[in-house]
């Protein structure tokens, strides 16, 4: 038997498995014990489910480095009808990530996109001072959020609200920026993150928590593979284009500098690989 259809047909079973598996509902893991003063990320998830997609290196932050994971919802979905649902299914996925949760308002902001920015300054100042207040109220010391030409304008939308926000922060105010990506690749990531099969299937596990979303579309079913094609781009992307591969199953894929002077500004030069045996801290780490 042709060994490559084995390993696609396998896939293809697995995936159609995958959508009778339960949805929600599975006990939470033991959180880490974090000490009071422990460093905070702030990940700034345009919708409810991002968290989940895109935190692999905060997962890790929190569990090989004791770091304090503070997920923030910028908006509900833009469903009025399902806002309510979608708040309680995010309660749901961060706990069972271990992460907190902070709420931008009863509904969450709304209209976060370019257009609105462009076309309502008002409305777009008033989430700008929303947004600068939850970070200037948890000072933290790693942001995530959307990189600038992350395709869905909300995710558009969320990277130029956090620009905003951070601008009207004090000069000494310095946090990482992590730019992270889900619809529209990076064209430049400098930073690789491989995750372990456990890491996956927590990040998994925790998406299926948002039960609304995943029984329209079972895109959750569809990360890991997402995951590994993160392997194959960012061998070349972060690692260098020609270079050897390392030997990852799982990665994602981010954009790390640091606000300072009223930008981003470059932590390192080349790309840095983070292997799953390694603390994930040393991605942070200035060169």
């Amino acid at each position: 038997m042709n060994p490559y259809h084995r390993l696609v047909s396998e896939l293809d079973r697995l995936l159609r498995e995958g959508r009778h598996y339960p949805l929600g509902g599975l006990p939470s893991p033991a959180r880490p014990e974090l000490t009071p003063d422990a460093p905070r990320i702030l990940i700034f998830s345009p919708h409810p489910d991002d968290e989940c997609i895109i935190g692999g290196l905060a997962l890790r932050l929190l569990r090989e480095a004791g770091m304090r994971v503070l997920n923030v919802a910028v908006t509900q979905g833009s469903r009025k009808d399902r806002q309510a649902a979608r708040w309680r299914e995010l309660q749901a996925a961060c706990d069972y990530l271990g992460f907190d949760l902070i709420a931008t308002g009863p509904s969450g902001l709304e209209r976060v996109s370019p257009v609105t920015r462009r076309d309502d300054p008002g409305h777009w100042d008033r989430s700008v001072e929303t947004i600068a207040a939850i970070i200037g109220d948890e000072r933290p010391d790693v942001v995530f959020f959307p990189h600038d030409t992350d395709w869905n304008s909300t995710h558009v939308g969320t990277h130029q609200l956090l620009i905003d926000a951070l601008g009207r922060q004090a000069a000494t105010f310095s946090p990482l920026v992590v730019e992270t990506e889900f619809w529209g690749a990076m064209a430049s990531p400098n930073l690789m993150i491989e995750l372990s099969v456990d890491d996956v299937a927590r990040m998994i596990t925790a998406l299926s928590f948002h039960v609304g979303e995943v029984q329209r579309n079972p895109y959750h079913l569809l990360v890991p593979p997402w995951m590994q094609d993160n392997v194959r781009r960012g061998s070349e992307l972060v690692g260098g284009q020609g270079g050897g591969a390392p030997e990852f199953s799982f990665c994602t894929l981010y954009r790390l500098r640091r606000w300072r002077d009223g930008g981003l500004q470059p932590l390192y030069q080349g790309g840095r690989i983070v292997a799953a045996e390694a603390n994930a801290a040393q991605a942070l780490a200035a060169s």
